[in-house]
């Protein structure tokens, strides 16, 4: 059976980006998921870190217990200092290149406050000086006078709202409300011969760090990470042939093998592709460099949980916009359901 991404699907991608939910601060998202899979699942808990797990068991005595985990968190900013006037220092959380801040509008606080990321006009700019990089220490929030409801602490991201563009989506944090979008999918259609342990995690932006608690609660026979992933896809400048993409749009799902964190249970990438072969769903190998998912901080919990990653690929990662193709989200989507259909305790009995 092939999953289907429709208009209520995209429209709940949507409420997902929409929504502003910076690592350490993810309840606004926490709040929208739990209300879909409450009536879903069999337990339901949200541990100290913010960490919301769900148990959907299956049919039978002798079912693998199979953690899949989406990060709630998205990269973004944190008002430290009131400069007076509706200028707020702020601090940036997570990877964010600061090439990609000036002039940006933003939302901040759950009341998505609006304001700008300010700094001074190329027309007073020193001759040469615009060519360098301005530090983030060196630009401000601004969000008027008048008081608004505005304080140190708050958090921002980028106010960028979510935009089909027929076979493509364009929104602010695909990275990783689509892992989001998709774990609830595979709740909804749950096999019934695995224990599915859905970690909707925390912080993963600033360390993996809720994946790391939600993997030693949840204490998993076998584990995937549902992310995205950079897709470095682009026409070189040069018009040279581009060889260091690591995944490409229209690709399909990638899959794995090793990134900064992780060398994917081999196990897991035959399981993947052999899957993948035989449903004749396209995916591709995650090109190996840097970046990871919360497969990281999996893995190497409790006495080592064989475990492996599958992302959509989506261009423009960790800056205002993000953009991937809707094939590439229904093709992961079913890569995921198909290959936990066919999942039996064997795969784990062969040799890694």
């Amino acid at each position: 059976m092939m999953l289907k991404i429709r208009n209520p699907q995209i429209k709940f991608l949507e409420k997902l980006t929409n929504t502003v939910a910076v690592s350490g601060d993810e309840g606004a998202v926490r709040k929208i998921v739990r209300a879909e899979i409450e009536s879903l699942v069999d337990e339901i808990k949200v541990d100290t870190m913010g960490n919301l797990l769900a148990t959907k068991r299956g049919k039978g005595k002798n079912n693998l217990n199979v953690m899949l985990a989406a990060h709630m968190d998205e990269v973004g900013f944190m008002l430290v200092n009131d400069a007076g006037d509706g200028l707020f220092e702020f601090t940036t959380i997570g990877g964010i290149d600061p090439r990609q801040l000036a002039g940006k509008p933003v939302w901040i606080g759950k009341e998505q406050i609006p304001g700008v990321i300010g700094v001074g006009p190329i027309h007073l700019v020193a001759s040469g000086a615009h060519s360098k990089t301005v530090p983030v220490s060196a630009l401000r929030i601004d969000v008027g006078p008048g008081k608004p409801n505005v304080k140190v602490g708050d958090r921002a991201t980028f106010a960028t709202k979510f935009l089909r563009m027929e076979y493509s989506i364009r929104a602010k944090a695909l990275d990783d409300r689509l892992g989001v979008a998709i774990l609830i999918e595979l709740l909804k259609n749950a096999p019934s011969n695995i224990n599915l342990l859905a970690a909707f995690t925390v912080q993963e932006e600033l360390g993996l760090r809720g994946a790391k608690i939600a993997a030693h609660t949840l204490d998993p026979d076998l584990a995937l990470a549902i992310d995205s992933t950079p897709a470095y896809d682009l026409p070189m400048h040069d018009d040279s042939e581009n060889i260091r993409y690591n995944t490409k749009l229209g690709g399909g799902p990638a899959i794995y093998t090793v990134d900064r964190g992780t060398l994917s249970d081999p196990r897991i990438i035959r399981w993947l592709s052999e899957t993948g072969d035989k449903e004749n769903i396209p995916y591709q190998y995650r090109q190996p460099g840097g970046g990871g998912t919360d497969a990281g901080a999996i893995h190497i919990s409790r006495a080592g949980i064989p475990t492996g990653s599958v992302s959509v690929p989506g261009r423009y990662a960790h800056t205002a916009m993000g953009l991937c193709r809707i094939r590439d989200w229904e093709n992961t989507l079913n890569l995921l359901h198909a290959a936990l259909c066919n999942l039996t305790p064997k795969l784990l009995e062969k040799p890694r």
